[in-house]
């Protein structure tokens, strides 16, 4: 392997630890770990969302790759509408958790906060599947340095998740036995998410014209 791809791929790596910092998937992620009564369960969902954002990202971004296309602007801005979407639902569903949490009756399952967090990485990957195939294209020459470049850049994705939810764990589990004050918190992540993803989808749909695509779509 060359010394230039090396170089590639461990920028690669670099840059999937920052993907993963970005305020939507922050948010997202900070909804359901907010949730853990466990720092191991609230590294774990981190852990989970980046399995579930590069498992994506492979999948479509090789088929396209292999077929030398890209996701029109149309679709690739629906796809991360569907982000906004989500961390309105989630952070409703913080709410819901909240009210559970101060009738003293919720119980952390762990194993359905960490097939919510595959989803999150799921629809993170489909929104983010158009941009990473341009960058691929534009640092690899062949099909499977593309794949190993998505594969190391998703590792530091999982890496980068690991470490925010990890540190994000701490406040939650040192509250858990103060129960208005962890309800307080819960509610609050539950709060920026709804407020951010109403946000986003304005911005996409208004700022950047995804409405405008729509109607016009429709007419056609």
């Amino acid at each position: 392997m060359e010394i230039g791809f090396l170089s590639v791929l461990s920028l690669g790596f670099i840059l999937g630890v920052k993907h993963a910092m970005e305020p939507d998937h922050v948010i997202a992620v900070s909804t359901i770990a907010s949730q853990s009564k466990r720092l191991s369960v609230s590294s774990l969902t981190g852990v989970f969302w980046g399995i579930g954002h590069t498992s994506t990202l492979l999948i479509i971004g090789m088929l396209l790759i292999l077929m030398k296309g890209g996701i029109p602007d149309n679709i690739s801005m629906s796809l991360e509408f569907l982000v906004g979407i989500m961390l309105v639902y989630f952070g409703v569903s913080s709410f819901r958790s909240a009210k559970r949490n101060q009738q003293s009756v919720q119980h952390s399952n762990h194993h359905t906060s960490y097939k919510k967090s595959v989803f999150m990485g799921f629809i993170h990957g489909l929104a983010g599947s158009a941009a990473m195939v341009l960058l691929t294209m534009s640092t690899v020459n062949s099909v499977w340095e593309g794949i190993l470049y998505i594969f190391i850049f998703g590792g530091g994705t999982i890496v980068g998740m690991l470490l925010f939810t990890t540190i994000l764990g701490v406040p939650f589990i040192m509250s858990s036995k103060k129960v208005r004050l962890h309800t307080g918190l819960i509610k609050a992540a539950g709060g920026i998410s709804i407020l951010f993803g109403i946000y986003y989808m304005y911005n996409l749909g208004v700022s950047e014209g995804l409405f405008s695509m729509w109607f016009s779509a429709s007419l056609k």
